[in-house]
């Protein structure tokens, strides 16, 4: 399996405006060969910011990668546009292996 993240930074008082975007756009990946779970994870807070993580499970990397560049992925992402000020710079991308 091959698990991707997305880190998010948010500014403080956008987070529902956030949660909202990623709870209402057609995420397209339902029928993607190889994605098996999602999911939005809500982090620590401070006056800065609020962390967030977006988690998708595949059933292996090549999946993922396969993905990355397809439509349906250029899709579920010109749906990603939130108010100027929420995001706090880009977000921070990782990739693991699963090994056990």
């Amino acid at each position: 399996m091959y698990i991707a993240m997305n880190r998010f930074r948010i500014a403080p008082g956008s987070e529902e405006v956030f949660e909202k975007l990623w709870r209402e756009r057609d995420s397209q990946l339902d029928d993607v060969p190889g994605f098996r779970e999602f999911h939005l994870l809500r982090g620590p807070g401070d006056d800065s910011c609020t962390l967030y993580a977006s988690h998708t499970v595949w059933a292996d990397r090549a999946s993922f990668e396969a993905w990355t560049e397809s439509d349906s992925f250029r899709r579920a992402h010109a749906q990603a546009r939130a108010p100027k000020g929420t995001y706090l710079g880009h977000p921070e991308f990782e990739g693991f292996e699963v090994v056990l």
